[in-house]
């Protein structure tokens, strides 16, 4: 299987952003049967990297899995380790991309100017975080991909939620990242499906 199938255009990657080890599995069955195929754990996560590897063991065949928050190369190694395959980053940083992509892993760093979008892409960056989206605004993406190499993939996170996701594809936005709107800590098993349904059925 071919994961990087899951970032085509439009492609929810959801972020758990506070999962604890000992639920990341149950969190992620319950996403990846509501429709959703890319799975992000922040760092500032409780214990990320182990949480990770656990949801990897469980679903790593037919889910793509990786980290947010990325911002250093040792944090990268880390991530290939417990089997991670994409890096997600809050900023734009050629050697964690360069990093990345020598591993053998797919990179999307956060970006919010144009320059910023050009060096991700010099350097390697499969895609672009487009971060904050809601601060960044709509206007941005669409005006960026006019000058961007054609079929550059532009994630929207930050803001993004099931009330505006049909405003940002017709922005232009490929994909999105989203936590709050579909995962928080204390929600139920059935409160986080019953959010990535309404989810995927706008995508």
């Amino acid at each position: 299987m071919d994961k990087s199938d899951f970032l085509k255009s439009p492609s929810i990657v959801a972020i758990i952003r506070g999962v604890k080890p000992e639920e990341a599995v149950d969190v992620a069955q319950t996403m990846y049967d509501a429709g959703i195929r890319i799975i992000e754990v922040p760092l500032n996560s409780p214990d990320p990297f182990r949480s990770i590897k656990n949801i990897v063991d469980s679903l790593g065949d037919k889910m793509l899995i990786g980290a947010g928050t990325v911002t250093t190369k040792d944090e990268v190694s880390k991530l290939k380790d417990v089997g991670g395959e994409i890096v997600v980053s809050p900023n734009m940083n050629p050697e964690v991309i360069s990093y990345t992509k020598s591993l053998g892993m797919l990179s999307y760093p956060g970006v919010m100017t144009v320059t910023e979008s050009f060096q991700a892409i010099e350097a390697g960056a499969d895609g672009l975080k487009v971060f904050p989206a809601d601060v960044v605004g709509m206007g941005f993406i669409k005006a960026t991909k006019v000058v961007l190499p054609k079929g550059t993939p532009m994630l929207a996170v930050g803001g993004v939620s099931e009330a505006n996701i049909d405003e940002w594809i017709k922005a232009g936005a490929d994909g999105f990242g989203l936590g709050s709107s579909i995962y928080k800590p204390e929600m139920s098993l059935e409160e986080i499906s019953d959010r990535c349904k309404k989810v995927m059925d706008l995508v």
